[in-house]
């Protein structure tokens, strides 16, 4: 599960205030049992490759925290092979944040949302760039006309499977849309009856 990840994630400081509130033993132990890496399962891999958008975060040249969203269609974040996972990055503002953020310290972080069931996961690895039209092409939608300028392919280090609470819930226009069509049906059907009705009595 999430050992790797806590293990590289928590330092001295962290450590030393969850001893503090009474949770490191439990914390302790759950590092404990992490290895080289969390291996992505299928369910971690079924709830990338939902996902119509994510954030990630990267280190700036100059150290700073930098998050930028990425949107696309359903499974535009795809595994590649293994713990390997990528997208094709096409050409945007041309600012290349991230672009030149990994180059200089490859460590990403993502996170991915499903608000409609309130779900998270968090995601940390070694990313990287590559120009090969071959790695690029693996990763591109079907039908996309956009220009793509890269890939950027990202070596899972560790996940962790966040809480639901305080996660508001959003639905968008297709999950909306198919909840409500029985009801959009059976009001086409009560309007197509009184039209019914009112041409027998004119």
């Amino acid at each position: 599960m999430a050992q790797t990840f806590l293990h590289t994630m928590f330092g001295p400081g962290s450590r030393a205030l969850q001893l503090a509130a009474g949770s490191r033993a439990s914390y302790a132990r759950m590092e404990g049992q992490g290895g080289e890496m969390d291996a992505l399962t299928g369910r971690e891999l079924d709830f990338i490759a939902a996902r119509h958008s994510f954030y990630m975060a990267s280190i700036s040249e100059d150290g700073w925290p930098y998050i930028q969203h990425r949107g696309g269609p359903a499974g535009f974040l795809r595994q590649i092979s293994g713990n390997r996972i990528g997208f094709a990055d096409y050409r945007g503002n041309r600012q290349y944040l991230s672009t030149a953020n990994v180059a200089g310290d490859d460590r990403v972080s993502l996170f991915l949302m499903d608000y409609s069931a309130r779900r998270r996961l968090k995601l940390i690895g070694h990313a990287r760039t590559s120009d090969d039209p071959v790695d690029i092409a693996a990763l591109m939608e079907p039908d996309c006309d956009a220009e793509p300028e890269r890939a950027f392919v990202i070596d899972i280090v560790g996940f962790d499977w966040n809480c639901p609470q305080h996660i508001t819930p959003l639905f968008s226009e297709a999950q909306v849309a198919l909840a409500t069509q029985p009801l959009r049906d059976e009001l086409a059907q009560l309007r197509a009856r009184v039209f019914e009705l009112e041409g027998k009595h004119s």
